[in-house]
C-alpha cells in the first residue's frame, strides 16, 4: 500500500494538465517535523506555468484536492502539507506485513536471473584482516538484497591465490620456515615469513629476483613448487572458513586467480584477432584513448600476463557460466580506474553485456585513523576483531542480565553482528575509524541497540502471551507515536528497492536504527499492555516490528537474538 503514490494520484487529479503523475510522486517529500505532516508538495515548479506565487498555488490546490486517505491539507508557505488519516493506513499496514510476514516488501525485479559477486577476496597465506570485512559484508549483504528484489546471486570468493607474492613466500619458507612451525600455526607463520622476506628484501634486493624465479618455477608447474603452493593454500582455507563460518557467509564459488591462469591466452589471441593489440615498449597493450582512459597493460615485455587479462578471462567465463544480467565488483574504490578499463576493453571487444558490469567501491576501514598493511606487518585480524567483540558484548551481558540462557551464544551474536553491523550503517564510499568499544555498545546507533530493541518487543508480546496475530482480524491505530512506527513499516518496500539501485546496504542499517528509534519512543509513550480499546492493535504494531527488525538484520547477514 503506497499511500504516497495514492496522494500524489489525488495531486494530479488537480494538476494533470501541468505535470505527470510521476513527476508529483518525485516531488512529494517528508517533511522534517511531524508537525508539519505527513507528506508535502513544494509549488515551486508550478510558479511559471501559472504565473502565480507558490504560496498562492498551494492555497488554490488545497482548496480542490480531496481524497478519502488524506484527513486535512495545511498550507505553510509555498508547501501544500498532508496529515493522513492513521487509523486506515495503520488498518492496512499491518494487514500487509501480518499476511506477508517475511515476505513482507519483497519484489520481483530479477526474474530470478543470476547476478555473479565478486566479494571477500583475501589472498592466501595471509590471514583475514579488517580489511577484508568490507567486501565480506557489503557483498553478502547485497546478495541478500538481491534474492529480496528477484535476483539469484552468485556469490564468487575471487581468491588472491597467484602471482609473485607465492614465489616469495615459498623462498622465504625456504630460507627461514620450517613444515612444523607452519603445521602449528599455519597462517600465523606464513605471514611471519612474509614480512620478513619484505624486511630482509629492503637490505638485499636479489631477494626479490630469487621470489620472481620460484613464481616462474610454479607457472611452469615445478612439483615443490605446486606442492608448496597447495598447501599453503589448503591451509588458508581452512582458517577462513572459520571466519566465513562466525559471519555466517557461504560462497558458491572459491574460483581464484590460479583458476584462469590456463584461461589467459585465450584472452590475448582473441584481442590480436579483433586487432586490439597494440606493441608499445615491447609490452601488449589495448588503446582506450577514445575512454579517456590509459592503456590497458594486457601482457609485459617479458611474457607475462596481469590483473587485466586475468579479469577478462574471469568476465567472460561469467558470461558464459551464469548468463548474468548483471555482475557485481565489491573491491575497494581505489580499484575504479581498473574496472573502468576492464569495462572499456571488453566494450572494444564488442560485448553489449560490459555496460552490465558495475564496480561497487568502499571507502577504508582506518585504525587511529591509518590505514591497514599486510607487507609491513600493521594487520588487524579479523578473527581478533570478532573474539574481542564478543567477549566485550559478554562482559556486558553479565552485567545486565546475567541470569540468561545461552550467555555464549548470544555474546557471539551480538560481537558479532555488531561489527557487521557498524561496517553496513556507514555509507560504503565513505572512510571510517574503528574503534570496537564503540562499536559493541547497547545504545546508539548500533547492531546490539537494533537486536536488543527487537528482543524487548519480543518479551512485551510474552508478557501479553501473544505469539500471533491473525491478518484477518482489523487493527488500526491514532496515536503519534503508534503512527511514526506504522510510517516506517509502511517505507520499508521502497526502502528495500532504494538500497538495491543503489547497491547501498546502509539504506537498510539505517532503517533499522530509525525504527529502533521510533519503537522506543511508542514503547517509552504509550501503555502497551494496560487494557485499551487498541491494546490488540498496539500489541500487532509490537509484533510486526519484530518481524520487520529481524528482516533488516538478516538482509545485513546479522543474527537476532530472542532474548539479550
Amino acid at each position: 500500500m503506497d499511500y504516497k503514490m495514492l496522494v500524489a494520484e489525488s495531486l494530479h487529479d488537480v494538476l494533470k494538465d501541468q505535470l505527470e503523475l510521476n513527476e508529483i510522486n518525485q516531488l512529494l517529500e517528508k517533511p522534517k517535523y511531524a508537525e508539519h505532516g505527513d507528506l508535502a508538495f513544494p509549488a515551486f515548479q508550478l510558479a511559471k506555468v501559472l504565473r502565480k506565487s507558490p504560496a498562492q498555488i498551494a492555497k488554490d490546490i488545497e482548496e480542490k484536492i480531496a481524497s478519502p486517505i488524506i484527513e486535512k491539507t495545511q498550507t505553510v508557505g509555498p508547501y501544500l502539507n498532508f496529515f493522513l488519516k492513521k487509523d486506515q493506513i495503520s488498518q492496512l499496514v499491518l494487514k500487509e506485513i501480518l499476511e506477508q510476514k517475511d515476505q513482507y516488501g519483497s519484489v520481483n525485479l530479477g526474474n530470478g536471473q543470476n547476478v555473479p559477486i565478486d566479494m571477500s577476496s583475501p589472498n592466501i597465506a595471509k590471514p583475514m584482516s579488517m580489511g577484508h570485512l568490507r567486501s565480506t559484508v557489503i557483498g553478502n549483504a547485497l546478495s541478500n538484497i538481491l534474492m529480496r528484489v528477484g535476483y539469484q546471486p552468485v556469490r564468487i570468493n575471487y581468491l588472491g591465490d597467484w602471482g609473485t607474492q607465492f614465489g616469495k613466500l615459498i623462498s622465504a619458507y625456504k630460507k627461514w620456515g620450517s613444515e612444523e612451525d607452519v603445521r602449528a600455526n599455519p597462517i600465523k607463520e606464513l605471514l611471519r615469513l612474509y614480512v620478513t622476506f619484505h624486511e630482509e628484501a629492503e637490505k638485499d634486493p636479489s631477494l626479490e629476483d630469487e621470489g620472481r624465479a620460484w613464481f616462474k618455477k610454479l607457472e611452469d608447474g615445478n612439483e615443490e613448487a605446486i606442492t608448496l603452493w597447495t598447501w599453503f593454500r589448503e591451509e588458508s582455507l581452512a582458517e577462513f572458513q572459520n571466519v566465513y563460518d562466525r559471519l555466517n557467509i557461504q560462497f558458491d564459488s572459491y574460483k581464484g586467480e590460479a583458476f584462469y591462469n590456463d584461461k589467459m591466452d585465450s584472452v590475448v589471441s582473441l584481442l590480436d584477432q579483433k586487432n586490439l593489440l597494440t606493441l608499445n615498449q615491447g609490452a601488449h597493450i589495448v588503446d582506450l584513448e577514445k575512454y579517456n582512459l590509459n592503456p590497458a597493460l594486457i601482457k609485459k615485455s617479458d611474457g607475462a600476463t596481469l590483473y587485466m587479462t586475468r579479469d577478462l578471462a574471469a568476465a567472460l567465463y561469467r558470461k558464459e557460466n551464469y548468463d548474468f544480467s548483471q555482475a557485481l565488483y565489491v573491491v575497494g574504490q581505489e580499484q575504479s580506474n581498473h574496472f573502468k578499463q576492464l569495462k572499456a576493453v571488453l566494450s572494444e571487444m564488442g560485448y553489449e553485456w560490459a555496460d552490465h558490469i558495475h564496480h561497487v567501491p568502499f571507502g577504508l576501514i582506518t585504525k587511529d585513523g591509518k590505514k591497514l598493511s599486510t607487507r609491513k606487518g600493521k594487520v588487524v585480524l579479523l578473527e581478533e576483531v570478532l573474539n574481542e567483540a564478543a567477549s566485550l558484548a559478554l562482559n556486558q551481558i553479565e552485567e545486565k542480565n546475567p541470569s540468561l540462557e545461552n550467555k555464549e551464544t548470544v555474546a557471539e551474536q551480538v560481537g558479532v553482528g555488531a561489527v557487521v553491523f557498524h561496517d553496513l550503517k556507514n555509507d560504503r564510499l565513505n572512510n571510517f575509524d574503528f574503534t570496537i568499544e564503540e562499536v559493541v555498545q547497547f545504545e546508539g546507533e548500533t547492531g546490539p541497540y537494533v537486536q536488543y530493541t527487537r528482543a524487548r518487543a519480543l518479551s512485551i508480546l510474552k508478557k501479553a502471551g501473544k505469539d500471533a496475530f491473525p491478518a484477518t482480524e482489523s487493527y488500526s491505530l491514532t496515536d503519534q507515536y503508534s503512527w511514526e512506527v506504522v510510517k516506517l513499516i509502511q517505507e520499508f518496500p521502497e526502502t528495500l528497492v532504494r538500497a538495491y539501485k543503489q547497491y547501498e546496504p546502509s539504506i537498510i542499517a539505517k532503517h533499522a536504527i530509525h525504527l529502533s528509534q521510533a519503537f522506543n519512543k511508542f514503547y517509552a509513550n504509550v501503555r502497551v499492555l494496560d487494557e485499551h480499546e487498541e491494546k490488540e492493535s498496539r500489541l500487532a504494531l509490537v509484533f510486526a516490528v519484530t518481524e520487520l527488525l529481524k528482516q533488516d538484520l538478516s538482509i545485513l547477514g546479522v543474527e537476532t537474538p530472542d532474548q539479550m
